[in-house]
């Protein structure tokens, strides 16, 4: 199947769910909420991702009203478990249902390939991937987190905006114990040590660090942030939230159609909008750490495993003073036009 795809999309655009309340409680744009309602306007079923109810795992659900898209909404930071999802998609198709599947590009490319055929009624929607943390420990995290602060989780929100759309952080929600009202902690991403150990690339898969679905791609649409959209399009970013939307297929522009009236939309270059999204088309970088980082994983409370891979990273003063100089030419090309915005 994989002669049947093309890499590189049809349209690009930068958009949002004009919808405010859809849009505050999804990762960036809210573009994925309104391709399920119309799914489930049609009596059709979704497919994605949410986090168990013990909020120690995360795992792939099927939708079949708009009360259920709650739970699907915004990123999940961890491996999902698939089960018998791809079974349960393949039954919908077979019995005439609309389907759409919305996962990572290789749970996509593994759809498709279960399916070993192309069906009129599925569309696959992914995301672009930075890649994929172990499960194994977001669990150590989580019962770290516990506790820690004395509570069971009972909500988490992975890309929390309510300060901003790109500085944003980790919110969860704790019932205290043994019984008691439930409080709400606020972590950054550059303070949380999960997101840490995520961005720094420790705790991924062995095939994040050579992912063969950047090089075959078989979703119909791919929907992320919209990273450097102040250099691209600067009024669709008022703060809460833009998405990039890549359309890659013909079934993929058909459906999208059907949506963008509820979209603020502006079309942009594929090289404009995947230049701050490199995770679009390169693999993260390996650390020479990263077996280690497991082996540790295994052996060490979360506490130790902290300072050792998640303590902030240090910089120079001399490292300031040349970051400080860079960024000031940065801006004065830009403010003469030496370099494109």
């Amino acid at each position: 199947m994989k002669g049947d795809y093309e890499v590189k999309p049809k349209k690009v655009y930068a958009g949002y769910n004009v919808n405010q309340d859809a849009r505050l409680s999804s990762s960036s744009g809210a573009v994925f909420s309104l391709l399920a309602e119309n799914v489930l306007s049609q009596n059709g079923t979704v497919y994605g991702v949410k986090m168990s109810d013990d909020c120690y795992s995360a795992e792939f659900a099927r939708v079949t009203d708009m009360a259920g898209l709650v739970w699907l909404r915004g990123s999940k930071y961890l491996q999902a478990k698939v089960g018998n999802t791809y079974k349960q998609i393949k039954d919908d198709l077979l019995a005439g249902k609309l389907v759409l599947f919305s996962g990572t590009g290789c749970q996509v490319n593994g759809l498709k390939n279960f399916l070993g055929k192309e069906y009129d009624n599925l569309l696959c929607v992914d995301v672009i991937c930075h890649g994929t943390p172990s499960p194994a420990l977001w669990k150590k995290y989580a019962e770290y987190q516990e506790k820690k602060n004395g509570g069971k989780l009972k909500g988490i929100n992975f890309r929390c905006k309510d300060d901003s759309w790109t500085d944003f952080g980790m919110k969860e929600v704790l019932a205290e114990l043994p019984q008691g009202e439930a409080k709400q902690l606020y972590i950054s991403k550059d303070k949380d040590p999960y997101m840490q150990m995520f961005l720094r690339n420790y705790c991924l898969r062995p095939s994040c660090y050579d992912c063969a679905a950047k090089k075959v791609k078989m979703a119909d649409l791919t929907i992320a942030d919209f990273w450097g959209i102040n250099d691209v399009a600067p009024e669709m970013n008022d703060g809460n939230g833009t998405s990039l939307i890549l359309i890659r297929t013909d079934k993929g522009m058909k459906e999208f159609e059907t949506i963008s009236s509820k979209l603020k939309l502006k079309e942009v270059a594929y090289e404009d909008g995947v230049k701050s999204n490199p995770a679009e088309y390169k693999s993260c970088c390996r650390p020479s750490q990263r077996d280690t980082f497991f082996e540790d994983m295994d052996a060490m409370e979360f506490e130790e495993l902290e300072k050792k891979y998640a303590s902030p990273i240090k910089v120079t003063f001399k490292s300031r003073v040349k970051r400080k100089i860079k960024n000031t030419i940065k801006s004065a090309l830009r403010a003469i036009g030496g370099e494109r915005v």
